[in-house]
C-alpha cells in the first residue's frame, strides 16, 4: 500500500491517465459483461432479473421464437451488402484518388454527406423513394438501404489506403511490360487488400447493428436488431444475449487474428 501511494505521489499525472483509462473500459465493458452474463440466466421468457445460472440459453440459441430467423436475415442482408458495397465504394475510392476530372472535389465532398446525415432522415428519405417507385417494403429494400449509407464507409477507409500506395510500384511493372490491367491485378490490389479488408469488416458491422434506416424499409422483415428491439418491452429473450455473445467473441477473435498476421507481416 505503501508503494502505491509513494508511486501516486511521485506521478501524480500518470496515475490519474490510469485511473481515467480503467474507468473508460469499465463504462465500454461493464454492457457486454452485461450481456454475456444474462445469457446464462435462466429468466424465461422475462429476461429482466437475475433468477439463476443455467446452459440452457446456449444449448439451444433458437429457443426464443423468431430470433434465429431474425438472425439468418441481418447476416444475409449483411453479407449481400457488404459485397456490392465494398465492390461499388473501392473503385469509386480508387477513381477518386487516382483518376483527374473536373468534379472529383465535388464527389470528395459529396461522399460525406451519407455519413453526416442522421439516420432518421436516411429512412424517411428512402422510405419515401421505395413508396413513390411502388416498391414493395421487405429484404431488398433492406439491402438496397444498407448498401448506400455503407458505401461511404467503404470510400473513405480504401481511399485512405490508395493514398499511400508507393507509384513506383506500378511504374515498375510497367517498365516490365505490365499491362494497366495487369498491374492492378497483381500490384495494386494486392496492396490494397488490407484497406479493403477493413472496410468490408466496417461495412457488415454497421449492416448487421443498423436499426434506424431498417425499420423505416423493412416493411414484415425482421432482423436481429429489430427483433431486440421488439422484445425489448417484454424483456429480451437470453437467447438474443447468447448471440449477442457469440457475436462480440467472434468479433474479437477477428480483431486479435488480423493483429497477429499484421505482427507477423512487421516482424517478415
Amino acid at each position: 500500500m505503501s508503494r502505491l501511494a509513494t508511486a501516486v505521489r511521485r506521478n501524480p499525472g500518470d496515475t490519474l491517465l490510469v485511473l481515467f483509462a480503467v474507468l473508460a473500459f469499465g463504462y465500454l465493458f461493464v454492457p457486454i459483461g452485461y450481456v454475456v452474463a444474462f445469457s446464462f440466466n435462466d429468466g424465461g421468457r422475462s429476461n429482466l432479473v437475475w433468477r439463476g445460472f443455467t446452459l440452457d440459453n446456449w444449448a439451444n440459441p433458437c429457443g426464443a421464437p423468431g430470433v434465429c430467423q431474425a438472425l439468418a436475415n441481418s447476416v444475409q442482408i449483411g453479407l449481400i451488402a457488404t459485397v456490392l458495397a465494398t465492390l461499388m465504394g473501392t473503385l469509386l475510392a480508387y477513381a477518386l484518388v487516382r483518376a483527374r476530372f473536373r468534379a472529383r472535389g465535388v464527389l470528395n465532398v459529396l461522399i460525406f454527406l451519407p455519413m453526416a446525415t442522421p439516420e432518421v432522415v436516411l429512412g424517411a428519405s428512402l422510405l419515401a423513394q421505395f413508396l413513390n417507385a411502388g416498391v414493395g417494403l421487405g429484404f431488398w429494400t433492406i439491402v438496397l438501404a444498407h448498401t448506400m449509407f455503407t458505401i461511404s464507409f467503404v470510400v473513405v477507409t480504401v481511399k485512405a489506403r490508395v493514398a499511400t500506395l508507393d507509384p513506383r510500384l506500378e511504374e515498375a511493372a510497367a517498365d516490365l511490360y505490365s499491362s494497366g490491367l495487369q498491374t492492378f491485378w497483381r500490384v495494386t490490389l494486392p496492396l490494397l487488400l488490407p484497406g479493403i479488408a477493413a472496410a468490408a469488416l466496417l461495412s457488415f458491422s454497421l449492416s448487421f447493428d443498423d436499426f434506424i434506416i431498417t425499420n423505416f424499409n423493412s416493411g414484415n422483415t425482421d432482423t436481429f436488431p429489430k427483433f431486440v428491439y421488439v422484445a425489448a418491452a417484454r424483456g429480451i429473450p437470453a437467447q438474443a444475449y447468447v448471440i449477442g455473445s457469440a457475436m462480440f467473441v467472434l468479433s474479437l477473435l477477428v480483431v486479435v487474428v488480423g493483429r497477429l498476421v499484421a505482427v507477423r507481416r512487421t516482424a517478415a
